[in-house]
């Protein structure tokens, strides 16, 4: 199955296109991308007058010059020749909702963006895009190492929504030779002591039940005897605990859902992979959507 046809590159004309051009080069076929949009959204192409009037010899660029420049920078990283490009540029005074526009309008399986560790740039427009895309989102860091995934943290709660992107996740690691480690994070809810269970006791009652729900869930699936890690929340930063322990793993892509056992529109991020996002500027991060049941919700949120 096909995931990944068509996907849309988010540029920003900074040294991070040049880092964002090389990991598409080098995920694209694994991908299964057959087209590239590169887009950089810009609020004002137009050099403002009290500069011109100190710089008269200044031209503002063109929409055009731009593209051609993205063009160039394709033919210099050897983007792959077999997989056809686009490149345009748009001008909106609210970058996110046109770049989200665009996504729809190319129909967009997947959006790439880069995320900076030491070079300028806020980051917002990435974490926007992570939360209201109408498709699956790729986010890839500054400082990674070009390369394909061995080892793939895979977070899950069991639910409905989950086996798609556990479906894929067993794909992709088997077309890798990579190692899929799921991971379930799990809490001690409030009142556990009005039981007469120490914290410790409790926690391990929620573990073990987690641990059924998982081979229930994994059931399934072809990979149903992959052994699923528990993590107990430490009541530090959900996403910085999963981030941590990505590290200590040495997990090389995080693998998530944008929801899950809430009821609330695919489209929009859960809570803890809102928090996964904001935390987590070190390491490779695939969100998932099914993106035929998000449209409907995206023409929605477009019109309030």
């Amino acid at each position: 199955m096909k995931y990944f046809s068509k996907a849309m590159i988010g540029l920003d004309l900074t040294e991070m296109d040049d880092i964002l051009i090389k990991k598409t080069a080098a995920l694209v076929k694994f991908l299964g991308v057959e087209k590239c949009y590169f887009v950089h959204v810009a609020r004002n192409l137009e050099i403002p007058q009290e500069i011109l009037d100190q710089y008269p010899d200044l031209i503002a660029p063109s929409d055009e010059s731009i593209e051609a420049m993205i063009l160039q920078k394709l033919k210099e990283h050897h983007f792959p020749e077999d997989i056809e490009v686009e490149a345009f540029v748009e001008e909106g005074s609210h970058p996110l909702d046109t770049f989200l526009r665009w996504a729809k309008l190319k129909d967009s399986d997947l959006i790439i963006m880069g995320r900076k560790e030491t070079l300028k740039g806020s980051g917002t427009l990435a974490d926007g895009v992570a939360k209201k895309a109408p498709c699956s989102i790729l986010l890839l860091q500054e400082k990674r190492e070009v390369k394909l995934p061995k080892k793939i943290l895979m977070l899950t709660d069991f639910s409905s929504h989950n086996h798609m992107f556990y479906e894929f996740g067993e794909r992709i690691a088997a077309d890798l030779h990579a190692e899929l480690i799921p991971l379930h994070v799990y809490d001690v809810p409030h009142g556990y002591s009005k039981t007469g269970k120490s914290f410790e006791e409790f926690s391990e009652i929620m573990k073990e039940n987690a641990k059924k729900d998982f081979k229930k869930f994994a059931s399934k699936h072809e990979n149903s005897n992959l052994d699923c890690v528990m993590l107990l929340r430490d009541g530090d930063n959900i996403g910085n605990q999963i981030v941590n322990y990505a590290q200590e793993i040495d997990a090389d892509l995080v693998l998530l859902g944008s929801r899950g056992r809430t009821a609330s529109a695919a489209i929009l991020l859960g809570s803890t992979a809102e928090k996964l996002v904001k935390a987590n500027k070190i390491l490779p991060m695939l969100i998932f959507k099914k993106k035929g049941e998000t449209m409907g919700f995206f023409d929605a949120l477009f019109k309030i």
